[in-house]
């Protein structure tokens, strides 16, 4: 039996973000992940500048690709226009890794299926026992579905599902453009160009809304394509784009529960105006790490709801 003070399962920007804050502490943690790193993970990948104030991180000695957009291309219903963004975008294949190595914690990979209370703590799979149990495995991480789930089923309504591919190009046209309510997609779409010639092109809306409309989001990957050709951002590739879900903020979802807690998009905190999940997640593993260090209770308040409430409007159907 492997027995830690906390237990960390998911090894994501949240996982990572609170392990690196207990560690700061002298706090002993255990990151459990399903996956090595690093490892591939889709995402357009928005890093806005209170993540780097949040990680202290300073793009000068950050070791791998990291692009800054001082300005998006956006086109709401076919209108065009150029808005400044204030916004940066890393590889997540890069940063996750990075991330989890800085925390500097012990990591193993393991696929956590059964959770269960034991001596003030909890026990996983009869193999690891902790008194702090953090729940950073995303949609379906198994710390949600074990001790929160039954009483606290997440609203449909707040269901984002999205498609999305990062491969290597070499792009001729280095902007970055997002396309908002086209042919009626209940979400938006991008284009992100990253350095070292890599970009990133994805489509997300919600769920309910497809179903509503007898639409998918199939077909609107499939305009996607085709105006990427049009514009000639993109022609000539094998998409091969992989599919994921996660939920926007919640405003009454139960976060933690004894000694447990929830982070990340496990508490489904993506921004109501961009979907955006990096910077709700890192800054929630913080507020975690620091419930535990204070022994405080665990409030996400702080965390804001919109990436920029200037783009708030954006989001309407």
């Amino acid at each position: 039996m492997i027995q830690t003070d906390v237990l960390i399962v998911g090894g994501g920007p949240a996982g990572s973000a609170c392990a690196w804050r207990l560690k700061q502490h002298n706090v002993n943690c255990l990151i459990l992940d399903r996956s090595d790193f690093p490892r591939h993970k889709p995402c357009a990948g928005w890093i806005t500048p209170e993540v780097m104030r949040d990680l202290e991180l300073d793009p000068a000695v950050y070791p791998y690709s990291f692009t800054t957009y001082p300005t998006f291309q956006v086109t709401i219903r076919g209108i065009t226009l150029k808005l400044p963004s204030n916004q940066h975008a890393i590889r997540r294949y890069e940063f996750d890794d990075w991330l989890l190595h800085r925390a500097d914690v012990p990591f193993q990979m393991h696929t956590v299926k059964t959770i269960t209370p034991a001596a003030g703590g909890y026990e996983l799979d009869g193999e690891f026992r902790c008194q702090y149990l953090v729940g950073a495995g995303g949609t379906h991480c198994p710390v949600y579905q074990n001790l929160f789930q039954a009483p606290a089923t997440r609203p449909k309504e707040t269901l984002i599902v999205a498609l999305e591919e990062e491969f290597p190009y070499d792009c001729s046209d280095e902007r970055g453009w997002l396309w908002f309510h086209e042919n009626h997609l209940p979400g938006y779409a991008w284009y992100v160009p990253k350095t070292n010639n890599y970009v990133n092109v994805g489509i997300g809306g919600l769920a309910e809304k497809f179903k509503a409309r007898g639409d998918t989001l199939k077909n609107h990957w499939n305009r996607l394509v085709e105006k990427l050709e049009r514009m000639d951002l993109v022609r000539g590739h094998d998409f091969k784009p992989s599919g994921h879900s996660y939920y926007l903020r919640q405003v009454h979802s139960e976060i933690s529960r004894d000694n447990a807690f929830l982070v990340g998009d496990s508490a489904g905190l993506a921004t109501l105006d961009m979907g955006e999940g990096i910077g709700p997640a890192i800054k929630s593993g913080l507020l975690a790490a620091e419930a535990i260090l204070n022994h405080t209770p665990y409030s996400l308040d702080s965390i804001p709801s919109y990436t920029n409430r200037a783009t708030a409007w954006l989001t309407r159907p």
